[in-house]
């Protein structure tokens, strides 16, 4: 399944090399929404709570309430994730709040899984260089994907793999390292970084592995089916 990416900075629908070098923004967020209204699942990321540089809950409680959204950025505690599922999020992205000191934060995954049920917790494991790597990418830990996978999967109903190496560049993701997850989780898996042609989707969709895409189909690059 392909799932469209819309992340927010500055009020804007934005795309970030790298997660760092400003690609395209557009203040147009009706166009991006109309455009993405018949897909049962969206991705929406505020990048600013991300950074803990504010936030665009306006626009994302905007943005939920007409599009089946799965919120994340800047879910540091388990009153905001309730925050974002009241607000209309069908399920919260969660990523560096389970890491503390390098490792897994087991105690933070239990308390959340407790407060808003399991299912609606989606694990974001990003990695780069071989290694999970949090706070916008900037700080890297010991642990592989895999072992952060392997220790968080009783507390998340979904995992999103990032490859970072990839994202942002449309040169294609790595299918064999999002295989190795797939393999080591029963959990419903979505991939996402440098995922660009339809071959890739089709590939992962056979695969069980939904694909989040973002800088392909705002360049033109991936035409969307109907």
């Amino acid at each position: 399944m392909l799932i469209p990416s819309i992340d927010l900075k500055d009020n804007q629908v934005v795309q970030l090399i790298q997660g760092e070098r400003p690609a395209i923004a557009s203040d147009d967020i009706e166009a991006w929404v109309r455009k993405f209204e018949k897909f049962p699942r969206i991705q929406l990321i505020d990048l600013d709570a991300a950074m803990d540089s504010g936030n665009n809950d306006k626009l994302v409680r905007s943005i939920t309430s007409r599009l089946p959204c799965r919120v994340g950025g800047g879910i540091r505690t388990v009153a905001r994730a309730q925050d974002m599922i009241d607000i209309g999020a069908t399920a919260v992205i969660v990523g560096s709040s389970f890491f503390h000191n390098g490792r897994p934060d087991i105690q933070f995954a239990k308390e959340l899984a407790s407060a808003i049920g399991q299912e609606k917790i989606i694990g974001a494991v990003d990695s780069r260089y071989g290694h999970v790597v949090i706070k916008g990418w900037k700080e890297s830990t010991p642990l592989t994907a895999i072992e952060a996978v392997n220790a968080l999967e009783p507390y998340c109903g979904e995992f999103l793999y990032t490859h970072v190496d990839k994202e942002g560049l449309m040169q294609g993701t790595d299918i064999e390292s999002v295989m190795a997850i797939r393999r080591v989780t029963s959990r419903r898996l979505t991939a996402a970084g440098g995922i660009t042609t339809q071959k890739e989707i089709d590939q992962l969709d056979a695969a069980k592995v939904d694909a989040v895409v973002g800088m392909a189909i705002y360049t033109g690059r991936l035409e969307l089916r109907d």
